[in-house]
């Protein structure tokens, strides 16, 4: 087999996280697989990502595009063996009339059977094969890819409708109080004690806040419309989320990350790069083999069988030959592509080197998010109660006329984009630990060892066997 023979190319790697030493984090073992489960132990995003993976159409793609690279391997195995054989019959009924003679029919039948065989002598053919079996591993790593990219976008969309639920329910919360304090100054405007200002002014504070309430509907709505794209069903497919609490889930004190070292093995997209990137380094030897002889033996058995009018009689011919090619004349446009698979190949180290930058700097980004939202939200908790007792207590000052209304204004509008604040930021926080966990690279080893034929559901397989029959040996 004329090479090169594939090495994996260097990669700069840090040895560890910028965050090394936060409590949050453990980096002494591998993230579990199944992610989601330990870091929000949610039965109901359990059920959803089942069903993203069932169901979500650009995963299924994904599973075909990898069953095609799988075809494309087996042609490239099967191109190993004889190129061409052909079996050809022909069946020949005759009467010939010749000065008023006419003569017997004759019946002529000529089998005959051929054969080429190319001689894979330096290596182009399993080449070919080696390139075609990194191409599928490339493909399945893409399916690994999209897998895990799915189970995040339904676990963040998820957490993202969690979210805008509580923002509603904070919503309703602080309409309620505003109404109270729209009360309140109606009471004492009608008791004289103040002006008709002060309850013009909740008036105002209250519609302002009553209007968000749609905002959010609409919200809340498209993410739903989102999540059921996800999961591959119609908007009205998931009506149930309905019913989900408007509790944001909670995160768990530590995650473990692994090491930066152990991306190479976890990220999909880095396998794939390195997968491209064997394959076209068996394609630098297929174009050197080019520039050698070509040699194939083939051979043909056949038979003449007359029967009738004046011949009676069978005769057998064989045939056997070795052929020989090379291109000799076409020795630059032959150096010339051994150059340009080899340009190509270099391109892809650099694509590959890069990869890998770029997922490192993906993780980093993605744990120091989570861990400075963690900081953020403890300081919005802080403001929260704080914003909250203010109310209390503008209210209570302003019932006893310590204080003007402007005052009450100021601390309502003040809680109401506080607690909004508060709701959005735990939400925060929880989306950001998934986007740690997708950085990571984790979640696609829920399908791991399975073969691309075992990727689509049943009812996918059976519609494909109904349409040919060749698929049954695969299934």
């Amino acid at each position: 087999m004329l090479g090169p023979n594939y090495q994996p190319p260097p990669v700069d790697i840090e040895d560890q996280w910028n965050y090394q030493h936060d409590k949050r984090i453990d980096s002494s073992e591998l993230i579990d697989p199944l992610w989601w489960q330990s870091a929000f132990s949610d039965e109901a995003l359990d059920e959803l990502i089942l069903l993203a993976v069932e169901n979500n159409l650009e995963l299924r793609s994904a599973a075909l595009r990898a069953i095609q690279a799988q075809q494309i391997l087996a042609i490239a195995v099967g191109n190993q063996f004889p190129q061409t054989q052909q079996l050809d019959a022909l069946v020949d009924r005759s009467k010939y009339v010749r000065s008023g003679i006419t003569s017997n029919v004759q019946s002529e039948f000529y089998p005959n059977f051929n054969l080429t065989w190319e001689l894979d002598i330096w290596g182009e053919l399993r080449r070919l094969v080696n390139s075609a079996a990194a191409d599928l591993k490339a493909s399945m790593a893409v399916y690994d890819g999209a897998l895990i990219s799915i189970v995040a976008q339904v676990a963040q969309t998820y957490i993202s409708i969690r979210t805008t639920k509580r923002r509603l329910v904070v919503a309703r919360e602080n309409i309620r109080v505003q109404k109270e304090s729209l009360r309140i100054a109606q009471v004492k405007f009608r008791a004289g004690e103040v002006s008709a200002l002060d309850a013009e002014q909740a008036q105002a504070l209250l519609s302002n806040t009553e209007a968000s309430i749609p905002s959010l509907g609409i919200t809340l709505q498209q993410l739903k419309n989102a999540l059921a794209i996800l999961l591959g069903v119609p908007p009205g497919g998931i009506n149930y989320i309905v019913s989900l609490p408007s509790t944001i889930p909670y995160t768990p004190t530590v995650i473990t990350i692994g090491m930066p070292q152990d991306l190479l093995r976890q990220r999909p997209d880095i396998r794939a790069a390195e997968y491209r990137l064997a394959a076209q380094g068996e394609l630098i030897g297929v174009a050197r083999a080019e520039l050698y002889p070509n040699f194939s033996i083939g051979g043909e058995i056949g038979a003449i069988d007359i029967r009738g009018g004046q011949l009676n009689g069978s005769s057998d011919a064989w045939d056997i030959f070795v052929e020989f090619n090379w291109n000799i004349f076409n020795y630059g446009r032959l150096k010339s592509n051994v150059r340009l698979q080899d340009a190509i190949f270099q391109q892809l180290v650099s694509d590959y080197q890069q990869v890998v930058l770029l997922a490192q700097a993906d993780a980093e980004n993605a744990i120091v998010a989570y861990l400075k939202s963690q900081q953020q939200l403890a300081h919005y908790e802080v403001a929260a109660d704080a914003s909250k007792n203010s109310v209390n207590i503008s209210l209570s000052q302003y019932t006893g006329g310590q204080v003007e209304f402007d005052t009450v204004i100021t601390t309502l509008v003040s809680d109401v984009q506080q607690q909004d604040i508060l709701a959005v930021a735990r939400g925060v926080v929880a989306v950001n630990l998934v986007q740690v966990y997708l950085s990571l690279g984790g979640g696609w080893q829920i399908n791991d060892g399975l073969a691309p034929v075992e990727l689509l559901p049943e009812e996918v397989w059976k519609e494909m066997r109904n349409r040919i029959p060749y698929w049954n040996k695969l299934k």
